[in-house]
């Protein structure tokens, strides 16, 4: 059973940083798909960025593409999602999901495994 346990949330004001960290444990698959999602009161959850874990690839919402980096760190078996330039439209709860392979874009919803998630509130 893969476990997900996420941190780094908080609040910050427009244009600061925060950075996400997602600690995966109790998977086999060496290509295991982590990645992060989001999901404002009122609106549809959407993906953020998801990282091929053991491959090298990343995909982005275009919407954050310049901004947002997905990273991993094998040793730690951790994914962090490194956001510059927040914008009050990043204010969200934050998830951590994981499957395997990649699938992209995605809302989602074949995402298997799910951290509790972690809230980011960007002031104006």
């Amino acid at each position: 059973q893969v476990q997900l346990v996420e941190s780094g949330g908080g609040s910050v004001q427009a244009g600061g940083s925060l950075r996400l960290s997602c600690a995966a444990s109790g998977y086999r698959n060496s290509r295991i798909c982590v990645g992060w999602f989001r999901q404002a009161p009122g609106k549809e959850r959407e993906g953020v960025a998801v990282i091929s874990v053991g491959g090298s690839s990343t995909y982005y919402a275009d919407s954050v593409k310049g901004r947002f980096t997905i990273s991993q760190d094998n040793a730690k078996n951790t994914a962090y999602l490194q956001m510059n330039e927040l914008k009050p439209e990043d204010t969200a709860m934050y998830y951590c999901a994981a499957r395997a392979n990649c699938i992209w874009p995605s809302r989602g919803t074949s995402y298997n495994y799910w951290g509790q998630g972690t809230q980011v509130t960007v002031s104006s």
